[in-house]
């Protein structure tokens, strides 16, 4: 496998009231959710999430945390009714999480998917917001695709990569954490400000490096982790593992978001061949993440555990010379194109950063959007620490096109864009067809009125004239692909005539 695995993005979405600091943001959210998935036709008690078989405490490292001392926030197989949770035609989920709207992708197989799917999102969120500022009396909410406020509170962009179960941990951990410590020159969002509460004056790369504090853990919102532990496969367990990547920054720009998923991808390959056999593992590890957050000039070293002082491009190239002698290695692709666009662009960007930062603005959100700011910087003589700065920064993020500064960006033609609006659109309410995601959605589309709830590995339909609920597992994630059921669906008048196309031998 190269850079084809099943694989998602899951962005929370920052929410505010213009004017109004003690709004309450769970019930924004919900309300974000459910005045869209009611324009679609999906009403809050159908088309809900299946919570049976998850399993938020298993940790990877061979044990499962006592329920009675995790944090709350880990506990989110708890179903909470008051709280929107649906399910859309395109395979995604749609939910409040942690008091912010989240959109979880339909399960891809490609990067270029990853990218069209999670920009689906944004258009969701856009969507969602225009809905709801037509109601009346309503005050006006304003979503951010950003991760941090600038007053010490962040928000997660996680990302999910599904796994041999055969691969061993400990290298994962060991090849990963030096990758992930320094790709964020490739993905990062940047941010105005040092520190979790932005005080610090100054620019950097990563909007969520300030926010971690530890090497390797199962929590994702304190104690924050490079690599997350979580063992949560949403296949089938003996199988497959589900890589929970929660180090991520929420990327506007197409090559980022391809870049992110794809040389990610590459780097698990490697691993999951054995092919990473010298160790570039980094001293402190976090202290290294933040040094590399903390410098735009890409010029800071982090120290090897051998000894030798590289900078994080110096690592990213060490990766991608691996990666290049890997491919060759193993001859055949069947992506192959998918895998050199990855290549191609990891190679520009790198080359481009080594040379002229700037040159890469068109394709990474950090250069982006310091090229802006040091715009702003010239034009009226502003300092790192004066507020404007920051207010811009939360502009950037802004999902309105008329208010988002990325959106101008993209209208003027300044961002090499890889997908266009129109698959965009259609990635809104359609799902990848070579995953199971098509049946998710699909179902959702066909029969919304008889799909109880569901997740990312079943169906759940309350069958008129059964007495209980019938549950369609599909633990694996390349089956219910539109190949495979697709003239199944377009065929069956009803969910009782699909039950017994499903159940019937091929």
């Amino acid at each position: 496998m190269t850079v084809r695995r099943i694989m998602g993005l899951e962005t929370e979405y920052g929410i505010s009231v213009p004017g109004d600091p003690m709004a309450n943001p769970m019930f924004l959210s919900g309300q974000v959710i459910s005045v869209y998935a009611a324009a679609q036709g999906i009403r809050s008690n159908q088309s809900s999430w299946d919570y049976a078989f998850e399993d938020p405490l298993r940790d990877a490292r061979g044990w499962q945390l006592d329920r009675q001392t995790a944090d709350p926030s880990q506990l989110t197989d708890i179903e909470d009714p008051t709280l929107a949770n649906v399910v859309l035609t395109n395979g995604a989920r749609y939910y409040v999480d942690h008091a912010h709207p989240e959109y979880s992708s339909p399960e891809v197989t490609l990067p270029r998917d990853a990218v069209t799917w999670d920009r689906a999102g944004d258009a969701i969120a856009l969507e969602s917001v225009r809905l709801l500022a037509g109601r009346p009396g309503q005050p006006p909410v304003n979503l951010y695709k950003n991760n941090a406020d600038g007053k010490g509170q962040s928000y997660g962009t996680h990302e999910n990569y599904l796994m041999p179960r055969r691969t061993a941990f400990p290298d994962i951990v060991r090849h990963l954490i030096p990758f992930f410590v320094t790709r964020q020159v490739v993905c990062g969002a940047g941010r105005v400000g040092i520190g979790v509460d932005s005080r610090g004056a100054g620019y950097q790369i990563s909007q969520r490096a300030d926010f971690f504090e530890t090497e390797v853990g199962l929590e994702t919102t304190l104690k924050r982790p490079i690599i997350n532990t979580r063992d949560e496969p949403h296949a089938v367990a003996d199988r497959y593992r589900r890589l929970h990547v929660i180090i991520g920054d929420a990327n506007h720009l197409d090559v980022a978001t391809l870049l992110k998923t794809g040389t990610t991808s590459l780097v698990l390959g490697m691993i999951e061949d054995g092919h990473l056999t010298e160790d570039w593992s980094v001293r402190r590890p976090v202290a290294a993440l933040q040094t590399v957050s903390h410098d735009p000039t890409l010029t800071a070293t982090v120290e090897l555990v051998d000894g030798r002082s590289v900078t994080a491009l110096d690592l990213q190239w060490m990766y991608l010379e691996a990666a290049r002698v890997w491919l060759d290695r193993r001859g055949d692709d069947p992506e192959a194109e998918a895998t050199a666009e990855v290549m191609g662009l990891w190679e520009e960007v790198l080359t481009g950063l080594g040379r002229d930062v700037m040159s890469c603005a068109p394709l990474l959100d950090w250069v982006a959007k310091l090229q802006l700011l040091e715009g702003y910087r010239a034009r009226d003589g502003l300092a790192w620490d004066d507020h404007r700065l920051a207010a811009i920064d939360i502009q950037w993020a802004d999902v309105r096109p008329e208010k988002g500064l990325v959106h101008r960006l993209r209208d003027r033609g300044l961002l090499r864009d890889l997908v266009t609006p129109e698959e965009v659109k259609a990635a809104q309410t359609t799902p990848p067809e070579d995953t199971r995601a098509w049946f998710r959605g699909e179902c959702v589309r066909r029969f919304t009125g008889q799909v109880f709830s569901a997740s990312w590995d079943s169906v759940v339909f309350d069958v008129p004239g059964r007495a209980s609920l019938q549950r369609v597992p599909i633990l694996e994630p390349e089956r219910g692909t539109r190949a495979q059921v697709g003239t199944l669906l377009e065929q069956s008048a009803d969910v009782g005539e699909l039950l017994r196309g499903l159940a019937t031998p091929e």
